[in-house]
């Protein structure tokens, strides 16, 4: 992947088959991409960056603001996101096989032992995070596999630093981030449903949009709120 700069703004680069020139600035970091044709000469990028730099800043200060969560201590009273709900974290400490368990609308109940590190709460956390998902996502892929008449031959779930979702159309298989687990099932719909047409069109065109707004009209509002929610110390975006 190539990079430019104009004024002081790092934008990535990346060569497409495509038509026309696209640029995109991802939330939480204000991260810029531009895919540009692989016709198209570096010159004709940079002009078409600087027609855009006032857009660009005004995106770049919208996700400045966005709430972001300090790195998590695993801690009594520590909040932690479960489907878009807050629980506050209840160490419980025995000489057992670790284990998480949500008890009631409150509390996440993290079963350790005793003067376990912080970096083995974290991965026991995300362990239970990613049995969730893969609980989830059966039923929402069954539900869109019939609405779109297409069948996915694999998907996945792993943590990804800079997207919600991938999709690979040729080997028909999508990657879930394991954050969505903490995010609203609506939004973590959002993304499935915006992965599963990419099996439909590749590319983020007209054509992608019409059938986001075929079958999901309201894609846009998920996709604002689920941006919206607070990120992790980490850098990662869709």
């Amino acid at each position: 992947m190539d990079h430019i700069t104009i004024t002081n703004i790092k934008i990535a680069v990346v060569r497409k088959d495509i038509k026309n020139i696209h640029l995109a600035v991802y939330p939480p970091t204000g991260r810029v991409r531009i895919a540009a044709p692989i016709r198209v000469n570096e010159d004709a990028i940079r002009l078409f960056a600087v027609s855009k730099l006032g857009w660009i800043r005004r995106y770049q200060r919208k996700f400045e603001g966005q709430e972001r969560l300090s790195p998590r201590e695993y801690k009594n009273r520590e909040s932690h996101y479960f489907q878009g709900k807050r629980y506050l974290l209840n160490v419980r400490e025995a000489d057992a096989l670790p284990k998480v368990v949500l008890r009631c609308k409150t509390y996440i109940d993290l079963y350790v032992r005793p003067e376990t590190p912080t970096s083995k709460r974290h991965e026991i956390m995300n362990e239970w995070y990613r049995d969730q998902l893969k609980k989830q996502l059966p039923a929402l892929i069954e539900k869109w596999e019939k609405k779109m008449n297409i069948s996915l031959k694999d998907w996945r779930v792993k943590l990804m630093k800079t997207k919600w979702g991938s999709c690979n159309s040729e080997k028909k298989r999508i990657w879930v981030n394991l954050e969505l687990a903490k995010k609203p099932i609506h939004c973590l719909e959002y993304i499935i449903v915006h992965e599963m047409v990419h099996l439909l069109e590749r590319h983020h065109n007209v054509r992608f949009l019409a059938y986001m707004e075929s079958y999901l009209p309201n894609w846009k509002q998920r996709k604002t709120e689920l941006n919206k929610l607070p990120v992790s110390h980490a850098d990662w975006s869709y």
